[in-house]
């Protein structure tokens, strides 16, 4: 494992460039191609996802509801609950800041990947509707894209492991219940793999049930365990209500502290946020995409706008709240990394009960995650092949899951920044080049409406 992860951190900072460019140079562009179009509909996302707008003839599988339930499943989960703290640890109160941005950014990226994934859906060869960068890349650029759409497929064969997910949960519950001391004494090595045993057991469950089944469990757990979560922050902001301010001012201030220690200086921290909030919202990375390639609608547009109140709910909302929590309970200080440094919060803040019910929520997020995720790899494995091998991909997805549970929090984090750095590049090019046709559907979109609503 150890030689795996000096492979891996040794190939990074080779992408950290191409990513920052594309991710940030590439989304500010959008943001004033699109003269501040996301923004400036905000509230007509929400009517839409509120199915104010629903055409009932319209193709497609899921709800565009359930689409983003889904997405928000497979991006609220522990990317902002331990994903922050990772962030915190590696580079200070200040990152929270970087997030911010690049969230902000991310709502214009994911406006124009999901509006293209519902432009180039395509049937495949058992019939389903199929939409994602994969598609667009290939439909959209043409043949001579093809090696593209083919490499983002590779690095979505590693990227969508549950791997950071399952990792996280194991720790959970080794700080949480201490099974060591409170059930029986088999060793770390051997709680570890058991934990990862029994969640292999549970996904399969679900996964070899197919989509239908992820969207049901999914819209039916995750907005009930955001709200749980968001109850717990709330209680622990009001019973500190005069570390607020406080706690943001700091996070205000420190993002420009040039003379950070962060490895990497300023730049370091600048990277460390951008790095985390992709992975807390995944803008730009092609995941959403393929999910709401599926849904059902009668306008890529109406689906792009619904797609892009992700990042906000995600980042701007979720990841603040835990952030503040991690800051004013003074967490950040201690030695602790990732979800052990969250709990340690919340137990500190919320009588002494607070890590018990984040294990609960960790465990919903953790199986929602874990649902959706593999849906994606069986999308890229079903691209280089067909439909039938690509169901495949699910075993090997499960057997992962017990690879995670016992590997270090180190390599896990170095796995998905290189698989997901790698998958932006080929994504954010065809999203890019492919802006001027999101654009002219946009333009008859609003026309329409105007023209309908008077």
């Amino acid at each position: 494992m150890e030689l795996i992860n000096d492979l891996i951190s040794g190939a990074l900072p080779f992408t950290e460039w191409p990513m920052f460019i594309l991710l940030i140079g590439g989304g500010l562009f959008l943001v004033f191609y699109s003269k501040f179009l996301p923004y400036r509909f905000f509230g007509h996302a929400i009517a839409i996802t509120a199915g104010k707008y629903d055409d009932k003839t319209a193709q497609g599988d899921v709800s565009s509801f359930q689409a983003l339930s889904a997405a928000v499943a497979a991006t609220v989960g522990l990317g902002n609950i331990s994903g922050v703290a990772i962030a915190i640890h590696d580079g200070g109160p200040g990152v929270v800041f970087w997030i911010w941005v690049t969230a902000l950014i991310g709502m214009c990226i994911k406006f124009y990947s999901c509006s293209l994934a519902v432009m180039y859906r395509t049937t495949d060869a058992d019939g389903k509707l199929q939409g994602g960068p994969m598609y667009y890349i290939s439909k959209g650029l043409g043949e001579k894209a093809r090696p593209l759409a083919l490499f983002f497929a590779v690095c979505g064969l590693f990227g969508f492991l549950g791997v950071f997910t399952a990792n996280q949960f194991t720790d959970t519950f080794m700080t949480v219940i201490e099974p060591n001391e409170t059930i029986a004494n088999f060793g770390i090595f051997n709680w570890q793999l058991g934990i990862g045993f029994v969640l292999a057991v549970v996904t399969s469950f679900v996964i070899f049930g197919g989509l239908t089944k992820i969207a049901k469990v999914a819209s039916a757990i995750v907005p009930f365990m955001v709200l749980v979560y968001l109850l717990a922050v709330v209680v622990v902001m009001v019973l500190n209500a005069s570390q607020i301010i406080p706690s943001l001012k700091m996070i205000v201030t420190e993002a420009w502290n040039f003379k950070t220690v962060v490895t990497g200086g300023f730049w370091g921290l600048v990277i460390i946020g951008i790095r985390r909030a992709m992975f807390s919202n995944e803008a730009g990375l092609g995941s959403a995409p393929m999910y709401h390639g599926q849904s059902k609608t009668d306008s890529p547009i109406k689906e792009g706008l619904v797609a892009m109140l992700g990042p906000f709910i995600d980042t701007i909302l979720v990841c603040t709240f835990t952030a503040v929590v991690i800051i004013l309970s003074g967490a950040y200080l201690e030695d602790g990394s990732g979800i052990v440094m969250t709990l340690s919060a919340f137990e500190k803040t919320l009588f002494g009960y607070g890590d018990d019910l984040l294990m609960l929520i960790v465990t919903a997020f953790a199986l929602s995650t874990l649902f959706t995720y593999s849906y994606y790899g069986v999308k890229c494995l079903s691209f280089l092949t067909n439909p039938k091998i690509g169901k495949y991909y699910n075993w090997y997805f499960v057997i992962m899951i017990v690879f995670a549970a016992v590997a270090s929090l180190e390599l896990v984090k170095n796995l998905i920044d290189l698989s997901y750095a790698l998958m932006v590049i080929p994504n954010m090019i065809a999203v890019l080049l492919l802006a001027p046709k999101v654009n002219k559907e946009a333009k008859k979109y609003f026309q329409r409406l105007k023209g309908e609503h008077g």
